[in-house]
């Protein structure tokens, strides 16, 4: 099935703040490298036959390229972001403005701190969302409420992992794939108990955001340093989309986070 994505291509991207255990803005990043490996992965959504539309990016918000941060869209309802830190507080608006300027006429500014489809993931009868590092647990609640889709919530631990796209992703409407040491052990006992099925990624796989990845139900775009993850992808029948974003990761981020699953 096409997939309708927004994306922000990285012109003002930078690493001048630390708002994450990724993020080192000693080291830098290069802007240059970055806009060529976002690229790649737009055009990987493009050959797919998916869908892709552009957020203008605005300078002064080098994280804006992660667009995944900044709403989540089930059933052509918006429900935007608020975020945490100050830094990237003008992204949320910003995202919401496009979503009106687009005809989006059900769209809701959220009265609580969440980070869109950082910390909600849609599937076909729930949304699982995250907790501990940047979204409200009483967002939970609002999007609930808003979208009329239940809501599960679950408990972030590891500081690594501060979206919950960081360490799950969905393989298609019913299936998972995650990082079960980022979860707290009662969040565990729920994963284990509504999938059966999923996909377990080791640490090492984690680590180098492998679980940030994008599947359309058949292909699944991934980090390409994630090589234990790419093999158990493939014996379940999964098409792998290997993607270098190497440089993005500098700040936190791999493909899921560039992507924002717009569900009419």
């Amino acid at each position: 099935m096409t997939r309708h994505y927004l994306m922000c291509r990285p012109d003002y991207f930078a690493v001048e703040y630390a708002i994450n255990p990724w993020m080192h803005p000693e080291a830098g990043a290069d802007r240059e490298v970055a806009i060529r490996q976002w690229e790649t992965l737009k055009s990987a959504y493009e050959e797919l036959g998916h869908r892709v539309s552009l957020i203008d990016p605005i300078e002064g918000l080098p994280d804006m390229v992660f667009a995944a941060n900044g709403a989540l869209v089930v059933g052509g309802r918006v429900y935007g972001a608020r975020f945490t830190h100050k830094e990237r507080a003008a992204e949320g608006p910003a995202y919401l403005k496009w979503f009106t300027d687009h005809g989006y006429d059900r769209a809701r500014e959220a009265s609580f701190t969440n980070e869109g489809e950082g910390d909600f993931l849609t599937l076909d009868q729930v949304v699982l969302a995250g907790t501990g590092f940047r979204t409200d647990i009483t967002a939970h609640k609002e999007a609930q409420e808003f979208l009329g889709r239940p809501v599960v919530t679950l408990q972030l631990v590891d500081p690594r992992f501060y979206h919950l796209d960081t360490a799950l992703f969905p393989l298609n409407g019913r299936r998972v794939a995650y990082f079960p040491g980022a979860f707290s052990p009662g969040s565990q006992e729920v994963l284990r108990s509504l999938f059966p099925d999923a996909v377990i990624a080791d640490e090492d796989d984690a680590s180098v955001l492998g679980l940030n990845a994008v599947s359309d139900g058949t292909h699944v775009v991934i980090n390409a340093e994630a090589g234990n993850l790419q093999l158990e992808l493939k014996r379940q029948g999964f098409e792998v989309i290997p993607v270098d974003l190497s440089e993005l990761r500098k700040a936190g981020g791999g493909p899921k986070c560039c992507t924002l699953e717009i569900r009419e």
